[in-house]
């Protein structure tokens, strides 16, 4: 499973490089580097690190409309570390995984207040010195960056390394990982090391793909373990010196897992079963007053400062029992709206609009939507939760999540 031959990663390192210059995409991120001509600094860092942490569980065409309208509002670690966190939740508003962007400026006031605005230049560094930056992301930056010769690994990668060699353990265990790591450290192009570390996951990213991979189109195929086993077929299991599949290897597929043919490459990488999503209700009202200039209003109010959709903005809500009557959860929510708003609150004022699903990472969330016609203001206790009366216009520009969007 290791790259041993120093002629063959000498040999896909150059495969590699020559088919990125020649095919890499045309990323906003990239042109700020190409435009850098060369250099290594924090001037180009921003660029890097805020592309970086967007792409984390988010694709590559959601990041860059993200990416470009941040880089145009806060394009200096000092413009972000002086924004505030709910400008930094409304430019994040949709990209999901809040807590990304709020790290990210946690790290920016850090590196300007206790750091005299210097990046850490190391991998390791970067890891211990900024929160939200980990091992994966510490490795882009000081490749990328800082032309640091250590390797990454993220899905692209492990999916690509995985082929490769064969790699048919559980791809999410620790040892499995850590493993893939010393691969990765292994291959990385000494000279480019930036280039290389996108170049493997460029690769991933178009070519050696989760399902229908081009394997005609990979500059490395005949590097490809996986590629070879579907070209002649799964070799015979003859114990040998240098052979694994013969026995108790921590990185062969597991015995009551064979070789499918049916699947070619695609039988790499393979993962536990991941755990089903916890199904959640969860009531919400929309209270609507007209405003002052008879448009109608909308009340929402702030979520708390830690948890899911830290900080964001929502209409009222009220997480639910899974097993409540309809006329039971219309019960809950007015005694929830009467407490917060210090009157009566009539449950059959509420009419039932209908549900929204939406999903999250680990939780499959129905919202039971409710809505309240209201004749003037509503005072609120302010200890409770912040809360502001906005517009529908007011509302989109707001930082909320795109399950209230849909609500």
């Amino acid at each position: 499973h290791l790259f041993s031959d120093p002629a063959e990663v000498e040999a896909l390192r150059g495969n590699l490089l020559a088919w990125y210059d020649r095919c890499k995409r045309d990323l906003p991120w990239r042109a700020l580097v190409r435009g850098d001509c060369g250099k290594r600094g924090p001037a180009l860092l921003p660029a890097v690190w805020v592309s970086e942490i967007m792409l984390q569980q988010t694709q590559v065409a959601t990041v860059i409309d993200y990416y470009n309208r941040w880089m145009q509002k806060w394009p200096t670690l000092q413009a972000l570390a002086q924004a505030s966190l709910e400008e930094v939740n409304e430019l994040w508003a949709g990209l999901g995984y809040y807590s990304r962007g709020k790290r990210l400026q946690e790290a920016a006031r850090k590196v300007v207040s206790e750091l005299a605005g210097q990046m850490p230049r190391t991998a390791e560094e970067l890891q211990k010195l900024l929160p939200g930056v980990g091992r994966y992301t510490a490795g882009a930056i000081a490749s990328i960056s800082y032309g640091q010769a250590t390797g990454v690994v993220d899905g692209n990668v492990i999916r690509v390394l995985c082929r490769l060699r064969c790699i048919g353990a559980d791809s999410s265990s620790p040892a499995v990982i850590d493993r893939l790591w010393d691969m990765a450290n292994v291959l990385v192009d000494r000279s480019r090391p930036g280039d290389f570390n996108q170049a493997l996951m460029e690769l991933g990213a178009t070519v050696c793909v989760p399902k229908a991979p081009l394997c005609g189109e990979c500059p490395v195929k005949q590097h490809c373990q996986a590629w070879r086993r579907k070209l002649f077929g799964n070799p015979p299991k003859v114990p040998d010196v240098e052979d694994c599949g013969v026995g108790d290897c921590p990185l062969c597929p597991p015995a009551t897992e064979p070789w499918d043919s049916s699947l070619g490459v695609t039988n790499f990488p393979r993962k536990a079963a991941k755990k089903p999503p916890r199904a959640m209700r969860t009531a919400t009202c929309v209270l609507q007053r007209r405003g002052c200039h008879g448009a109608p209003e909308y009340l929402i109010v702030q979520r708390p400062s830690s948890g899911l959709l830290a900080g964001l903005w929502e209409f009222p809500s009220l997480p639910l029992a899974q097993d409540l009557q309809e006329e039971r959860e219309r019960e809950e929510l007015a005694d929830h709206l009467q407490a917060w708003m210090g009157r009566p609150v009539a449950a059959k004022g509420l009419r039932f609009i209908g549900e929204v699903i939406h999903i999250f990472s680990h939780i499959h969330q129905t919202y039971v939507v409710y809505s309240l016609p209201l004749d003037g203001d509503v005072t609120l206790d302010p200890a409770l939760s912040p809360s502001r009366w906005v517009t529908e216009d007011e509302f989109h520009a707001s930082a909320v999540s795109t399950a209230m969007k849909k609500v």
